[in-house]
């Protein structure tokens, strides 16, 4: 890291130019970096579901989605003008690859124009999941859905139109989310700082990691499948970490400033420390993000990748683009603006004005707020870990009734176009028509086939069954039911699992697929747990040289993840809070929000730990007083991981608070589960514990101690060891 520092120094200027380089390159890619994302990645390999959608292609015209255009007269619809957008219609599903509005279906439209008020014209569809995926999108944009023309409202429902229809408002979210949090951040280095230009350098950071990832997503969406929600997940933990990195790194450059070390030596030993800190941090935050690739789904894999890149991004700008910007920046850099070196004299004197006569007696100092509040919590440490683990523990009760869940209609607000044109449809010809369920059974025995039918026909949740259809090879049969209610509703839910259990064949369609999407997930969080879990103590235990500091820490971090998931079960769930900040009870939380949570979660309360643990150690080698180490390292540790978890915060409920109920989610979990680490944790229980465990902190076996490497990159160089 040192070398790394001289290289920068000799090559400023290249290393700048290289970075503006790679931003004017990346600028025409990342706004364009939606275009290629897809509604799809949801089938699951080897699942009942899966089969159903090969299968269909040994069947005769056999359509694996289903797409339709409503047709909405308003004020001023004529019957000429409704025929008219029929013909439009035509003519643009032509141009659109694996769709087409059969002649019969535009004929007996047009015999309907003026005597119903809302049409359903089904399109032919032929092609994959993700082919119906793109082409939902493409029609979208060419009929300028929920735009009236001539007295007449186009709309496009079904299953592909509502997740296409998603891709479209989780863009609207980002921008709304990227503009309201930026100047949040700004306002938060600015207390941190005290001046604009320093403020400006981890702002800077982030905008550029968000910015180069937006063009990497783009081209990761040409060679595999993309999620919709991927460029909300990269913004989101792309602000809260690039920014995180660059302060630690220039809150230890500002440190070694005010301790009358030279710019360039202060820099030097900024990414000694800090620098190969924020390195090792940002690298488990990466693996941990890894544990996700456990999880056989394309849209939980693609999201993770977009996560990890714009965290392999923050790393290089925080390493390479960081001392080149304060080298740059000069003085301006370290130093606080006239206004914030005003108010802070005042408020000096201001203190000195209510000190009492011999308070700065040598023998009577209070000592550090850090030092006075490490005292206090281990002079009595089991009331403090006890009240602190009672609370999380009380927040964690109602994630033990989690329920799992999927879909995307119910995730659109009201009044969205996507919504009101399901919404007209359901009227016109029933709710589960978007989303029909789809069996395939063995042939060879039709008068087992056609007695079942009869029974799916008597189902009070079934609306209509198509009679069945024979495949080309004569050897299965497909059966088509229309549910009575929408395809993600708990009832199409319900008849799914009951037709599963009745064993007469593969159950396919939308709501057995995000059926089999669920059970995947929820049954590989075992995996994804054991795999974040035994990372993180291993790397804990390598830089620590602790065997129970690792294991603590991995337990708070479960605690923190148990809370915030209560929390979610509380909000989204259970709608505590429904109409409350725009929150909106779903009855059951997102699938991809569990996995995604814990796994960031522990990637990120590592980079806490990481900086809190190896100060204590650091000090703790050098004094071997455990009380004196936990009070020192935190005192030289807690305001700049303060004003971390505090930016991160204010990240993440910028998106808790402006997006889908699936990243306002994530973005509340991730909020909760930052401000626990960062308070009960890190003030509480990391010094109460750390009290209780005393010289059992550092315990570590001899013969392990001989051969584990020696990590103390935040001993400053010159520092010597006790």
């Amino acid at each position: 890291m040192v070398r790394l520092h001289d290289f920068l120094s000799r090559h400023r200027r290249f290393v700048l130019a290289a970075w503006l380089v790679v931003l004017v390159a990346a600028a025409p890619f990342a706004v364009r970096q939606t275009e290629h994302l897809t509604s799809g990645g949801f089938l699951v390999p080897g699942s009942g579901s899966a089969k159903v959608d090969e299968a269909l292609a040994d069947f005769e015209k056999a359509q694996r989605e289903t797409l339709a255009v409503v047709l909405a007269q308003r004020e001023g619809a004529t019957p000429a003008a409704i025929r008219a957008e029929i013909d439009r219609v035509e003519r643009i599903a032509a141009e659109v690859d694996h769709a087409e509005l059969s002649p019969a279906a535009a004929q007996q439209a047009k015999e309907r124009a003026g005597s119903e008020t809302i049409l359903v014209i089904p399109l032919d569809l032929e092609g994959s999941h993700d082919e119906l995926a793109d082409a939902a999108v493409d029609l979208r944009d060419e009929l300028d859905v929920g735009q009236v023309r001539d007295g007449v409202e186009p709309h496009l429902v079904g299953q592909q139109a509502l997740w296409a229809g998603m891709q479209e408002l989780s863009k609207e979210d980002l921008e709304a989310a990227e503009t309201t949090g930026f100047p949040i951040v700004l306002l938060i280095l600015l207390a941190v700082f005290g001046s604009l230009a320093a403020a400006s350098l981890p702002l800077a950071l982030g905008f550029g990691s968000v910015f180069v990832t937006g063009a990497g997503i783009f081209f990761l969406s040409q060679a595999t499948e993309m999620s919709v929600f991927v460029t909300n997940v990269a913004s989101m933990i792309g602000i809260g970490v690039a920014v995180d990195y660059s302060l630690f790194v220039l809150a230890r450059y500002r440190e070694e400033i005010r301790g009358d070390r030279e710019r360039d030596e202060a820099l030097r030993v900024a990414m000694r420390t800090s620098g190969i800190a924020v390195a090792f941090s940002g690298v488990t935050v990466i693996i941990s993000l890894a544990g996700l690739f456990l999880v056989d789904s394309t849209v939980i894999r693609s999201m993770a990748m977009g996560a990890i890149m714009v965290v392999a991004i923050a790393i290089l700008a925080a390493v390479t683009l960081l001392p080149a910007l304060i080298s740059l920046f000069g003085r301006r850099a370290y130093s606080r603006s006239r206004t914030t070196t005003v108010i802070g004299l005042v408020a000096r004197q201001w203190r000195n004005l209510r000190r009492r006569a011999g308070s700065t007696h040598p023998d009577r100092r209070r000592g550090s707020f850090w030092e006075r509040w490490t005292g206090a919590v281990m002079r009595r440490p089991w009331v403090a870990v006890g009240v602190s683990a009672a609370i999380m523990l009380t927040l964690a009760i109602p994630a033990l009734s989690l329920e799992w869940g999927d879909g995307a209609l119910r995730q659109f607000p009201e009044g969205n176009e996507t919504r009101v044109g399901a919404e007209l449809a359901a009227e016109t010809v029933g709710p589960g028509a978007s989303g029909p369920m789809q069996i395939v059974a063995d042939a060879s025995d039709r008068a087992a086939s056609d007695r079942y039918v009869a029974k799916l026909r008597r189902d009070p949740e079934v609306a209509k069954v198509e009679p069945p259809v024979t495949s080309r090879d004569g050897s299965q049969v497909l059966i088509v039911a229309q549910p009575r209610h929408d395809p993600e509703s708990p009832e199409a839910r319900a008849l799914v699992d009951r037709v599963r259990a009745d064993g007469i064949g593969e159950v396919g369609g939308a709501t057995a697929s995000v059926e089999d999407f669920k059970d995947l997930v929820s049954g590989s969080m075992w995996k994804i747990l054991l795999f974040v879990l035994a990372f993180s103590y291993v790397v804990l235990f390598v830089l620590l040289r602790s065997v129970l500091l690792p294991l603590k820490a991995v337990l708070m971090n479960l605690l923190s993840v148990a809370a915030a998931y209560g929390v979610l079960v509380a909000v989204f769930q259970y709608g505590w809070v429904d109409g409350f900040l725009g929150f909106e009870s779903l009855g059951y939380i997102n699938t991809m929000t569990p996995p995604f949570l814990l796994a960031i979660v522990f990637g990120l309360s590592m980079d806490y730990e990481v900086f809190l643990l190896s100060r204590i150690r650091e000090r703790y080698e050098a004094t071997g007083d455990n009380r004196r180490a936990v009070a020192e390292g935190l005192r030289a540790s807690a305001r700049t991981i303060s004003s971390a978890a505090l930016i991160m915060v204010a990240v993440f409920a910028v998106f808790a608070s402006a997006g889908v109920p699936a990243i306002k989610e994530i973005g509340l979990g991730l909020s909760v589960a930052i401000a626990l680490d960062a308070t009960l944790v890190r003030l509480v229980l990391v010094p109460a514990t750390m009290e209780l465990m005393g010289r059992w902190n550092w315990w570590l076996p001899k013969r392990i101690d001989r051969v584990l490497p020696h990590t103390d990159f935040e001993r400053a160089p010159g520092t010597a060891k006790a």
